[in-house]
C-alpha cells in the first residue's frame, strides 16, 4: 500500500470516528432542528400526557426542542405510516403501545406498514394494564354488579366503548361477554377522548381501555373502575381485583409503552436518545408522574424491549387467530 493510500484512509478513518462522537454528543448533531415525537392518538388521551411529560425533559437532555405530533385515528396507523415516510436522520420517533405495534398488523388487511421491516424498536419504558370502567350514571360498583345490571335491566345486551377497532379492549369486550352470557358489543372510537367524553356524559354505560386512559375520572369518582388485566392487582388502583382473580383468564400478560424509530436510524442516534430516556425515567417527579397515571415504569434497553415486543406480538397473533377474527 503506497502512503498516499495510507493517508488517505487514515484520514478516513478519523473522519468516520469524529461523526460517531458528533452523533453521540448531547446536541445529538440536531443542530436546533426540532425532534418530532409522533404520538397515534389524540391530544388530552392518556398516551398523549405521557409523550408530553418526556418531552419536557428529553429537550433538555437532547439539546434540541421535543414536538409532540399528534397524528391521530385509525388506532395509531396514521402516526405508523408517518413514521415510515420519515428519514431516518434522528428527528423522528414514535411513542406508543402495543396496539399500534402488535396488534394492528393482525387485525387490518393493508396497515401501511410493517413493524418489524419499517421500524427499530428504541427502548421501553413502562407496562399498563386495560380495564373495565363503568360510567357515572350506572348503579354497579363491581364487574358482577354490572353483568347483574346488564342482564336484569338491559336484557342482556350493552354497548360498550374501546378505543380502536380490532383492539385488544374490544376482543376483551367478546370476553367478557362469553364468560357471563351476555350480548356485548364493542363500539371503536377514534381514541380514548371521545370514548371518555361519551362515558363522562352517559351515552355509554361503560368503556374498555387503559388505566391511565381512566385513572383521573376514577380518582373524582365520574366513572368506577371494575376489573384489571394482569397477574396482580395494579399499584394505583389496589382496591380493584383482575380479572383473573374474577375467574377471566387468559389475560395476564400486561401491554407495554415504548420508542420506535424508522429502520436505518443510526446506531448512535438510538443509542443517545435511549440514554436520555433512561436519565428522564430515573427522575423523581418524573417516576411519580407516570406511576399516578397507571404506569408501571421500567427502562428496558433496546435488546430487551425488542424481545418483549416480539413474545407479546406472537401470543397476541395467536389469541386473535384462534378468534375466528377476520383481518378488516
Amino acid at each position: 500500500m503506497t502512503a498516499s493510500r495510507r493517508h488517505a484512509l487514515v484520514r478516513a478513518a478519523a473522519a468516520f470516528a469524529g461523526a460517531l462522537a458528533l452523533l453521540s454528543s448531547p446536541v445529538h448533531a440536531q443542530s436546533g432542528t426540532p425532534i418530532k415525537l409522533l404520538v397515534g392518538f389524540p391530544a388530552g388521551g392518556g398516551t398523549d400526557a405521557i409523550a408530553r411529560t418526556l418531552a419536557e425533559k428529553l429537550k433538555d437532555l437532547l439539546g434540541t426542542p421535543v414536538v409532540v405530533d399528534n397524528r391521530a385515528g385509525a388506532g395509531g396507523q396514521i402516526a405508523a405510516q408517518a413514521l415510515k415516510a420519515a428519514p431516518a436522520d434522528g428527528h423522528t420517533f414514535f411513542l406508543t403501545h402495543d396496539h399500534t405495534i402488535s396488534i394492528l398488523p393482525a387485525v387490518v388487511k393493508n396497515p401501511g406498514f410493517d413493524a418489524g421491516r419499517d421500524f427499530v424498536p428504541v427502548a421501553g419504558f413502562a407496562t399498563f394494564a386495560n380495564a373495565l370502567a363503568v360510567s357515572g350514571n350506572t348503579p354497579a360498583k363491581s364487574l358482577k354488579e354490572y353483568t347483574a345490571w346488564v342482564s336484569g335491566h338491559k336484557a342482556g345486551k350493552d354497548t360498550i366503548g374501546v378505543p380502536a377497532p380490532g383492539s385488544i379492549p374490544e376482543f376483551l369486550v367478546k370476553m367478557i361477554g362469553d364468560k357471563y352470557k351476555l350480548d356485548l358489543q364493542a363500539a371503536p372510537y377514534r381514541g380514548s377522548a371521545p370514548m371518555l367524553a361519551d362515558m363522562l356524559g352517559n351515552q355509554i354505560t361503560a368503556g374498555v381501555g387503559s388505566v391511565p386512559d381512566f385513572i383521573e375520572n376514577q380518582k373524582v369518582g365520574k366513572i368506577r373502575v371494575v376489573a384489571v388485566i394482569g397477574d396482580k392487582r395494579q399499584a394505583v388502583l389496589p382496591e380493584v381485583p383482575t380479572f383473573a382473580e374474577l375467574g377471566l383468564t387468559g389475560l395476564e400478560d400486561l401491554p407495554y409503552y415504548g420508542i420506535f424509530a424508522p429502520v436505518g436510524t443510526p446506531q448512535p442516534v438510538l443509542d443517545n436518545f435511549a440514554a436520555a430516556l433512561a436519565k428522564v425515567l430515573a427522575m423523581p417527579d418524573v417516576h411519580e408522574r407516570l406511576t399516578t397515571m397507571g404506569l408501571s415504569v421500567k427502562y428496558e434497553p433496546q435488546g430487551q424491549f425488542a424481545g418483549r415486543v416480539r413474545t407479546y406480538t406472537q401470543t397476541w397473533e395467536q389469541i386473535i387467530k384462534a378468534s375466528g377474527f377476520k383481518p378488516q
